[in-house]
């Protein structure tokens, strides 16, 4: 497998439901090899949505649309379609790649950003609508195995990286978020916010070392983000992260492990005044393969980071308070009988109240349990099907439950 498919997510996701590492097209032209990869993921989603259900902010088990308890949509999944191209040289002992990686939605988007979506009509499912587009990586990097890679651009960020590129249902749905309602976005929540935090994509700058008998390790900064509901402030330093991996055999089981953290100061703009905190957040976990089986699972502990989303919901500005702790874990096991593979997956997102704050309608803890079948009709198409429960809870007691089955079709290229 190419170096270039080990650093993005979709092709890593190819690299998991695929037998070859090969890229769909590689074209050579003089010093330079360009290549072309992705994938086309359609699935049909059925949600069951709780009637009458308590207020939850954050909450992620879907509720009742009107009179409507239920819900149906044709979506991506997870992960949106991807068209991914590279570009791969080799000069003066370096090996020089630049990455470029469009990512189409099936669901009509006209709202802006394809997974923030807007309030109706804009973004809302309506006729004479078009798809939205991600363009989630622009980055090059640069180096070789003695000296390391250097990383300048726009790419997923180290921190919850393991434990989404893991999750079984990327090839699938998970949790249907947008998907459970009138106006879905790019993709569905899979096991976001329900067991780990979203990676997201950052304008980031990092240097991964070289590997050393399995260990390596990264560094870098990154863009600073504000608050997902906050004010927009100028930050005076950048954020930082960093990623340590190993990866061994014992007695024939592989195993992989790796920890991650981020850190950035914040200042959110409050309506009682300015909140200052460093936020931080840290994971680990790791897999073990023996045989047919999988077992894997991360864990993570932030303060002021939020849940679900980085710095959604993550301090308590707007009654002049600080940061909230959060936490959460995934554990996961699955099973593979010739071309199908059996997995279920456990993940658990919890969020406390910030020092001297009330309890509220606040999200305390989202949960979710999926089962899934992932069939492979041939080395590029997985045929998919899952089940998924929901529960959401907040910090005055209050439950939310929800049940989301889907099936559809994975293809990469």
């Amino acid at each position: 497998m190419s170096k270039m498919k080990q650093r993005n997510l979709i092709a890593a996701a190819v690299a998991l439901l695929s037998s070859t590492g090969a890229s769909a097209l590689e074209l050579n032209a003089g010093d330079y090899k360009f290549t072309v990869n992705g994938n086309i993921n359609v699935h049909y989603i059925y949600s069951s949505c709780e009637n009458n259900a308590s207020l939850i902010g954050g909450g992620l088990a879907c509720t009742e649309n009107g009179s409507a308890g239920n819900n149906s949509s044709i979506s991506n999944g997870l992960l949106p379609a991807a068209l991914s191209f590279g570009v791969i040289t080799q000069q003066a002992g370096l090996d020089i790649e630049a990455h470029f990686g469009f990512y189409p939605g099936v669901s009509s988007n006209d709202g802006g950003s394809p997974n923030l979506q807007q309030g109706a009509p804009i973004g809302s499912n309506v006729g004479l609508a078009t798809t939205g587009l991600d363009v989630r990586q622009v980055y090059l990097t640069f180096g070789n195995k003695d000296i390391g890679t250097f990383l300048f651009g726009r790419n997923f960020g180290l921190f919850g990286f393991d434990a989404i590129i893991n999750d079984i249902t990327i090839p699938g749905v998970g949790a249907a978020g947008a998907a459970a309602g009138g106006a879905p976005a790019n993709t569905t929540l899979g096991s976001i916010g329900l067991g780990y935090l979203y990676t997201d994509t950052l304008a980031q700058i990092n240097y991964s070392t070289p590997d050393f008998s399995g260990l390596k390790a990264t560094v870098g900064i990154y863009d600073p983000l504000n608050p997902v509901a906050g004010a927009v402030n100028q930050k005076s330093a950048p954020g930082f992260h960093g990623k340590v991996t190993y990866t061994t055999e014992l007695s024939g089981a592989k195993v992989y492990l790796s920890a991650s953290g981020l850190t950035q100061k914040q200042n959110d703009q409050g309506p009682l005044g300015d909140v200052s905190y460093t936020a931080s957040a840290v994971d680990f976990g790791g897999k073990v393969s023996i045989a047919d089986f999988e077992f894997a699972g991360w864990y993570y502990l932030g303060d002021g980071v939020g849940t679900t989303a980085l710095f959604l919901l993550g301090d308590a500005s707007a009654a002049g308070l600080g940061k909230r702790e959060s936490d959460g874990f995934l554990a996961q096991a699955t099973y593979k009988l010739g071309a199908t593979k059996f997995g279920i997956n456990y993940g658990e997102s919890n969020l406390d109240r910030a020092n001297g704050e009330a309890a509220s309608t606040l999200v305390k803890s989202n949960k979710k349990v999926t089962g899934g079948v992932y069939h492979s009709l041939t080395k590029n198409l997985t045929l998919v099907g899952e089940v998924t429960s929901i529960e959401a809870k907040n910090h005055l007691g209050g439950k939310n439950e929800a049940l989301n089955f889907n099936v559809g079709t994975f293809l990469s290229f």
